[in-house]
């Protein structure tokens, strides 16, 4: 089988010169015409900073001498490099999974894991994952910017609203869209929300950055209803913006005068640290719920407390975090754990959303598992809402070939 991206370019790390061979051999015959090889971590980072040779992709062995691939995926970090990994091992499936987790918390995109000895289907099925970035795509490059920076970005307009699509599992009908901010910086092109939410949250600029993208997705909610499209919009919430009461009535009369249901308008809620306070947070999201907006704990199963804000949160929605879907028909320690939340999200009569769907197989996972809604880069990249439409022709012609069959 020849690959469609035959044209990526490749770097396979492993300090067994055997296995270099094999895996080089694997690549050639799949139709990949750039594959290089490298014994150890050094050599290999000499060949990321070079412009010629900098790798789309590295198939990276975890146990080596010298610098072991946890040491390496360290020092991609420090080299901004900008392409994906396969991790390729013989170790306990544990030890991979931690190390998966940590290249992915270094903004590393993992495509798959490889367990040795490799098999060429195998290895096919994971490259098949690879997608080349596309003209608008976010940056991966870290850059550090200031209040100041992002304060003048909101101010020029530079701050816009992508939508990924969410649909149902049992039809596959596109119910609602998770709205996702980027920053389309003059200079450092699509900048991802993991460099600046943070800063908003540290410089108090957080209610102004909400303001931005619940202004815009309210706006666009209204336009897709005006066009005989319905379709329920997520904004994801700060903590921070739940400190006041007065956020409430923000949201309220911002929905209103925008001719939006509050039942069209899902939040979603990451509790990423502890509150101090839960009084005001707890009051504003019980009176929200009380008004009809609909209440989604997203992430669940990373946060802190979560099972708390299950108890204490009239919550519409759970959304189980990618890390525990994205892989889990074949790992057992993730499907116990996507197991469990589904199944905490059936006993609270929640409506369930699987994210990090990224292919076929975890599509068909979740849907024999019962899990409500689906969401991820097999059904959808975050797109800008004009692209939408043809987005969903095209799905419409998807649909068939994804349902259940009988």
């Amino acid at each position: 089988m020849l690959l469609n991206n035959s044209a990526i370019k490749i770097l396979v790390l492993d300090d067994e010169p055997f296995m270099l061979k094999l895996l080089a051999r694997m690549l050639t015959n799949l139709g990949i015409t750039s594959v290089r090889t490298c014994d150890n971590g050094r050599a290999a980072l000499m060949l990321v900073d070079s412009p010629e040779c900098r790798p789309d992709l590295i198939l990276l062995d975890i146990n080596m001498p010298q610098m072991d691939g946890v040491e390496f995926v360290r020092h991609l970090v420090e080299h901004d490099y900008a392409g994906a990994v396969i991790l390729v091992s013989g170790e306990d499936e544990r030890v991979v999974q931690s190390v998966e987790k940590l290249v992915r918390a270094h903004k590393i995109k993992v495509l798959g894991r490889l367990s040795k000895p490799v098999s060429p289907e195998r290895l096919a099925a994971v490259l098949e994952r690879w997608r080349a970035p596309l003209p608008g795509a976010v940056s991966s490059t870290r850059i550090s910017y200031s209040a100041d920076q992002l304060r003048a970005a909101m101010v020029r307009g530079e701050l816009l609203n992508y939508y990924q699509p969410k649909v149902t599992l049992a039809s596959g009908e596109v119910v609602g869209v998770e709205t996702l901010v980027r920053w389309r910086h003059p200079k450092d092109g699509m900048v991802s929300p993991d460099q600046f939410i943070g800063i908003a949250e540290r410089h108090g600029l957080i209610d102004q950055l909400t303001e931005v993208v619940l202004t815009g997705a309210l706006a666009q909610a209204r336009a897709w209803r005006d066009a005989g499209l319905s379709l329920r919009v997520a904004v994801n919430l700060s903590m921070d913006n739940l400190v006041a009461l007065s956020f409430l009535d923000y949201v309220v009369d911002l929905t209103s005068k925008a001719g939006v249901p509050p039942q069209e308008l899902v939040l979603e809620v990451t509790e990423s640290r502890l509150m101090l306070d839960q009084r005001v947070p707890l009051e504003i999201l019980t009176r929200l719920h009380l008004k009809r907006f609909r209440l989604s704990i997203d992430d669940f199963g990373t946060g802190n407390s979560s099972l708390a804000q299950l108890r204490d949160i009239p919550f519409d929605e759970l959304k189980i975090d990618q890390s525990f879907v994205h892989g889990a028909w074949g790992n057992e320690r993730q499907r116990a754990m996507f197991d469990a939340s589904l199944g905490l999200a059936k006993q609270l009569k929640m409506e369930s959303v699987a994210e990090g769907v990224e292919d076929r197989a975890d599509w068909n996972f979740v849907s024999q598992r019962g899990c409500d809604l689906a969401q991820g880069y097999f059904i959808a990249e975050p797109m800008p809402a004009e692209d939408l439409p043809a987005w969903l022709a095209d799905w419409e012609e998807r649909r068939a070939q994804l349902a259940p069959h009988k």
